[in-house]
């Protein structure tokens, strides 16, 4: 398991060296406002479902939230302790 800070350090060396058919680049190309789109999504997702889905299925969805948290974070040149500044 990763550590929000680890998942972070990873995805920003990702977008620095950028390789070829990386999921995290092809989203940092498509741009901040999808990403933001794809958060808004998955939050709403994760709300309306939590009811109905195990703990697990919903621990899934919430990672992939945190994950495209992430990839907005490294988009916008936001670092963790940015963050932790506001919790």
């Amino acid at each position: 398991m990763k550590t929000f800070d680890d998942l972070y350090a990873e995805l920003r060396e990702k977008s620095i060296s950028r390789p070829e058919g990386s999921g995290t680049v092809a989203q940092l190309d498509a741009g901040v406002h999808a990403i933001g789109k794809k958060i808004v999504e998955e939050a709403a997702e994760v709300w309306m479902a939590a009811e109905y889905q195990t703990d697990a299925e919903t621990a899934e969805e919430i990672s992939q939230l945190l994950y495209h948290l992430q990839v907005l974070m490294v988009a916008k040149g936001l670092t963790p302790a940015d963050v932790y500044r506001y919790l």
